[in-house]
């Protein structure tokens, strides 16, 4: 047993029992590294992603690179998730030094933490152009003890271009019509019109994107942003990316058809992805959005809800297929055999054409995974349940995935606000709850008595790890949305204490947002990125709440913070629209005003879910009796003729007050109901 036994992340307890001496991150591994006169080993991953588990196995559980490993290195592990400002930094130095990055993410460091060689997975013996992991061990442990001084002008010339970088920001004001128009001109360049979706294979969801889609959609009209919106959930729906019969995504799919997943799931896909086709429903009334919103909601609640009331990180891509062998996908495909085992020689011969399970396989090993290839063709919906129930009933009788239970804020935060959301569209209290459940844990757990978050928790214990930026950005806005379902005003003020520490410790000249904060772990850079990856941008994410915030509150501090935040996707956005998607979609609340809204009346009445269905962009609502405290909103707006009266205003102006909801539904437009 090595010194990731104390951890709490299930990732560095996966090399708990390596004869690998793994370190965590922090002093003592720096100064053991500078005791000993030796290099650093830094390990990167977290505990669903498949290749990290293939190299432990092939390379860090080996007695034999274990032993030369001890000898020469001090070996650190990371998880990603818990310190994604470490993980930040080195890949930004693996891809400026090899164009390319991913994880497990290999990386050498001199004892003051400069990098110096890098690398990704390394297989056990010299394979595709690739060194063993073993040759990398010698000759980098050659060149420190022969070449340290080329050693250290390669780390140090790293580490001033790393420094030298400088973040284009647009200075020159907020993004406009002009910058919007652009960015989805650039989208429509890199739509798959056949496939849907963006770009080609590996084709990841594009859930921020969609959700810029569907706000330009709302403001301007613009049917093309619709339609691709609409058949890209249409196709991700059906394809095998989505779980036909326990519901949620898989995190990406390897082709461009969305026919095979890489099979991990992950709570923010499934977050995001949740609170999309609930928008889509919200735009378009589509059924098999709605089915998939609450399939996907339930799903988050069955199988990630921990016993504390978070949600877990991910379930693994692998798992055990009945031969003792850890198989990827193993829990989710299916052969025809496999399918006759289970429902008899009639209904297999259905599911094989309804869900698309061929003799050759789509998979491997002549296995499939379950998709709806027959767009459109009519199906005897009672026996498609009865086939679905069996399956999954069998399904459920298999060796599970692992789980990462631990729980990060900023995608609590994300499932905070999708489980809220669709709670409230589609008159499902129970989502709600499990909504409010998950924010009790982030304010008892996570926030302290200072409202600093901390990034993760796990069995009701706080990580220790310092929130960044997407931890304070995602969980007020999970906050902001559960105060609008929920009509407590408590989450509005919980919402202000994080952005307060946004303005304080987060925010640098001119409006730049800065991944960690002023007063956390000096990093040989300090990471700044408005791009979004797997999750909103941080700073977008911020940004989009600071917005909000302003709009419940008036407040001018938070306003102009939100604002000059979104300068940067002013320059971004028209280039990179694809990794803009979040930024986008606030510019566009930002456009719209972000309208305000206040209904006086009781929480859930018909005025307060009419107004949680307009589709105006990133539109704030306020409910509960006039003149209370807790929404600034509702301050001097009584019923009218002591009926339920909803107050809109937007840009200084606002409408008159209406009693009825028709009325504020052409006001704000939707309604999928």
């Amino acid at each position: 047993m090595n010194r990731l036994a104390d951890s709490q992340s299930p990732y560095l307890l996966q090399h708990a029992f390596n004869p690998v001496d793994w370190w965590p991150w922090g002093e003592e591994a720096m100064a053991e590294a500078e005791r000993r006169d030796v290099p650093i080993l830094l390990s990167v991953g977290y505990s669903s992603c498949h290749w990290c588990h293939v190299m432990a196995h092939e390379s860090f559980e080996d007695d034999r690179v274990a032993a030369y490993l001890n000898e020469h290195f001090v070996p650190v592990k990371v998880d990603r998730e818990e310190r994604p400002d470490v993980d930040a930094v080195y890949m930004e130095a693996v891809q400026a030094a090899t164009g390319q990055g991913g994880w497990p993410m290999t990386v050498f460091l001199t004892t003051d933490a400069e990098p110096f060689y890098f690398g990704t997975y390394f297989p056990p013996e010299p394979r595709h152009g690739m060194p063993s992991f073993q040759q990398v061990l010698e000759g980098v442990s050659a060149a420190w003890t022969e070449r340290r001084d080329e050693v250290a002008e390669v780390a140090g010339s790293i580490v001033r271009d790393l420094t030298r970088r400088t973040l284009a920001h647009g200075d020159e004001g907020l993004p406009g019509e002009a910058e919007l128009a652009q960015a989805l001109l650039g989208l429509t360049r890199e739509y798959d019109e056949k496939h849907g979706g963006f770009g080609g294979a590996p084709k990841f969801p594009p859930s921020m994107t969609i959700e810029f889609l569907l706000r330009h959609h709302a403001r301007t009209g613009a049917q093309g942003a619709l339609q691709m919106a609409v058949d890209t959930c249409v196709a991700m729906a059906r394809g095998g990316m989505y779980d036909q019969l326990g519901g949620g995504f898989a995190r990406y799919s390897v082709d461009r058809e969305w026919a095979v997943p890489h099979f991990e799931k992950m709570l923010y896909d499934n977050a995001l992805l949740c609170r999309v086709y609930a928008h889509l429903w919200r735009a378009t009334g589509s059924e098999q959005a709605r089915r998939v919103a609450l399939e996907t909601a339930d799903f988050m609640v069955r199988e990630l809800r921990t016993a504390e009331g978070g949600f877990a990180s991910a379930l693994d891509a692998d798992s055990e297929d009945g031969t003792g062998r850890h198989v990827e996908g193993a829990y989710y495909v299916w052969t025809p055999e496999q399918l006759r085992e289970v429902l008899g020689e009639e209904d297999a011969a259905f599911a094989e054409a309804y869900f698309g399970v061929t003799r050759e396989g789509t998979f491997e090993e002549g296995s499939s995974v379950l998709q709806l290839p027959l767009a459109g063709a009519a199906a005897d919906a009672d026996r498609v349940a009865r086939v679905r129930a069996a399956l999954l009933a069998a399904r459920e009788l298999r060796p599970r995935p692992g789980r990462d239970d631990k729980v990060v804020a900023a995608w609590n935060g994300l499932a905070i606000a999708a489980l809220a959301e669709a709670g409230a569209y589609f008159e499902r209290p129970d989502l709600v709850e499990r909504a409010t459940e998950a924010a009790d844990l982030l304010v008892r757990v996570h926030m302290g008595d200072v409202a600093r978050l901390d990034r993760t928790s796990r069995d009701g214990r706080a990580g220790g790890h310092a929130g960044v930026l997407e931890d304070y950005g995602d969980v007020a806005e999970g906050f902001l949305a559960l105060a609008s379902v929920t009509g407590e005003g408590v989450w509005l003020e919980f919402a202000g204490f994080l952005l307060d520490i946004v303005l304080q410790h987060f925010t640098g000249e001119g409006g730049r947002l800065y991944d960690t904060a002023d007063d956390a772990e000096q990093l040989i850079r300090r990471p700044q990125d408005p791009t979004d990856n797997a999750t909103p941008a941080g700073w977008t994410a911020a940004a989009g709440a600071l917005l909000s915030y302003a709009a419940h509150t008036g407040s001018e501090a938070h306003r102009t913070a939100g604002e000059g935040a979104l300068g940067v996707v002013k320059a971004l956005g028209p280039r990179v629209p694809r990794f803009t998607g979040w930024g986008l979609a606030v510019a566009e609340a930002l456009l719209d005003g972000p309208r305000e809204v206040a209904v006086a009346g009781p929480v859930g009445g018909e005025l307060h879910r009419t107004a949680l269905l307009g589709t105006a962009p990133g539109a704030v609502v306020a409910v509960g009796e006039t003149g209370g405290a807790e929404f600034p909103l509702l301050a001097d707006r009584p019923m009218v003729g002591g009926a339920p009266t909803a107050y809109v205003c937007r840009h200084f102006v606002c409408d008159a007050p209406t009693t009825d909801a028709q009325e504020l539904a052409r006001t704000l437009g939707g309604g999928g109901a």
